[in-house]
């Protein structure tokens, strides 16, 4: 196909999208002309007293009121539908493994940095663990004082090894 060939097919195709617009927008014209004729009488005020006057105007508040809130529950159930579809979206697109997780900084900071980020200047706690910690001194036990006179337990064996490792031990049982 020849590049003029094609410019023409173009402009042949869009002259057909620009006359089917137009009648489209006819078409739109004359249903809302239709529509408003059904639904909307003509007005004659023309010989009407106050009294009647006011009556009317309460008959086309309360009509308004009732388009309304047509008009508000409509929104709502677009707004709803939308929401639904953007669920079922990202579930779809979840389902299919094609979301990408951003990757994630490393950020360094200490505890005491992350509640002075959080809570602005009502941070007063200090996270400092080790300063929070109690010392407690170790009471020296008996069985404590013992282990460590005996020493060695290797000294201790030999010495009691033999004959004269056992009389000593009789010894000093006395």
């Amino acid at each position: 196909m020849t590049s003029s060939r094609r410019t023409h097919l173009k402009s042949l195709l869009l002259s057909l999208a620009k006359v089917a617009l137009e009648k489209e927008e006819a078409d739109r014209v004359a249903e809302k002309e239709r529509y408003m004729e059904e639904h909307c009488e003509l007005l004659q005020t023309a010989g009407l007293s106050m009294a009647e006057l006011q009556d009317l105007c309460k008959k086309i508040h309360s009509k308004i009121d009732v388009v309304d809130e047509e008009r508000y529950d409509m929104e709502s159930k677009v707004t709803k539908s939308t929401k639904e579809i953007d669920d079922l979206n990202l579930k779809v697109f979840d389902l299919k493994g094609k979301f990408k997780r951003p990757p994630l900084k490393r950020v360094r900071m200490s505890a005491d940095a992350m509640l002075r980020a959080l809570l602005g200047s009502k941070h007063k706690v200090s996270m400092d663990l080790r300063a929070n910690l109690k010392q407690v001194k170790k009471e020296d036990t008996e069985k404590e004082k013992d282990l460590r006179d005996v020493g060695d337990w290797r000294k201790n064996i030999e010495e009691k090894a033999g004959m004269e490792g056992r009389k000593k031990m009789f010894e000093g049982a006395e």
